[in-house]
This record gives structure tokens, C-alpha cells and sequence, in this order.
């Protein structure tokens, strides 16, 4: 009997580990620090109006719920997308970027969070665009990096 309460009590001890494990990732406050330069590399790109390096940053099957818009499904969609906003857009510029994170929630290789965003777009012979939104994000660790799965944007009033 006691050789028999040992093993279940290492099967418990390591479904108890490995449950850890997943949920903490491999370094407490990594996981965190990874999406927050993740955040940072969003935004720099979006400023920059760097439409290949926000493409990038997509999973292969990657959902983008925009307003107004069906829902683009898969990197091959968001491409397209983002090609034809590049032509509606020719001469504009991003002249601020900012977006506030909050709720960074990591489980494993999976993370969710949400933003606030205000832009400001110059548009030649136009006044300035100067918006706010709101944006939430569900990312994915693929091959240690972390992607895009899900998107969604929509407008929200100045605070």
C-alpha cells in the first residue's frame, strides 16, 4: 500500500507542476515583459505606417474584426486588406501613435489584452485626422515568438 500512495501522490505532485508550469510560463514577469516589447513594436510599426512589419506580426490564421468591415481571416485576407488601405491612403502620415495596454493576462502560450488608442493622421490638402479607439488583441507564442491571433478595433469618444 505505501509504494502504491507514492506513485499517486508523484503523478499528483507532477500534474500539479506541469499545470504550473503552464500557466506561469518559464520565468515569472517573461511572459509579461514579452508582450509589453511586443506592444511596443506595435506601435512603433503602426507609426511608422510599416505595413510589412504588422503583417509580420500575424499568425498564418489570424482573425481581424474591423468596423464596418467582414471579418478578415487568415494572413492571405489581412494582406489584401492592408494593400488596398495602402492605396486609399497614399500621402498620409501617422504623426502619433498612442496606445495605453491594459489587462495583460498570459496562460502559457496564449495572452490576451486590450487598448486605448488615440491617432493623429496627416492627409495632404485635408484637415489632420485626430481619432480615439479602443482595441483588444488575443496573441499566441508560435515557434517563440509572439503573433497576432485575433484582432478587433473600434472608435471610442475623447477622453
Amino acid at each position: 500500500m505505501g509504494k502504491r500512495w507514492v506513485r499517486i501522490r508523484t503523478g499528483w505532485e507532477m500534474a500539479v507542476m506541469l499545470c504550473l508550469m503552464g500557466c506561469l510560463g518559464s520565468a515569472p514577469g517573461s511572459s509579461a515583459d514579452e508582450i509589453t516589447a511586443f506592444n511596443k513594436q506595435f506601435a512603433a510599426l503602426h507609426l511608422k505606417m510599416d505595413h510589412a512589419g504588422i503583417l509580420a506580426m500575424w499568425a498564418e490564421d489570424g482573425v481581424d474584426l474591423m468596423p464596418g468591415e467582414a471579418p478578415l481571416i487568415g494572413k492571405k485576407a489581412i494582406a489584401a486588406w492592408l494593400g488596398e488601405v495602402q492605396k486609399e491612403i497614399a500621402g498620409h502620415k501617422v504623426t502619433t501613435e498612442d496606445l495605453e495596454f491594459h489587462d495583460i493576462a498570459v496562460s502559457g502560450d496564449w495572452a490576451s489584452e486590450w487598448a486605448t488608442e488615440h491617432q493623429v493622421v496627416e492627409i495632404p490638402g485635408k484637415p489632420a485626422h485626430d481619432g480615439y479607439g479602443k482595441l483588444a488583441l488575443v496573441l499566441h507564442r508560435e515557434n517563440g515568438e509572439w503573433k497576432i491571433k485575433q484582432e478587433m478595433w473600434n472608435d471610442a469618444p475623447k477622453e
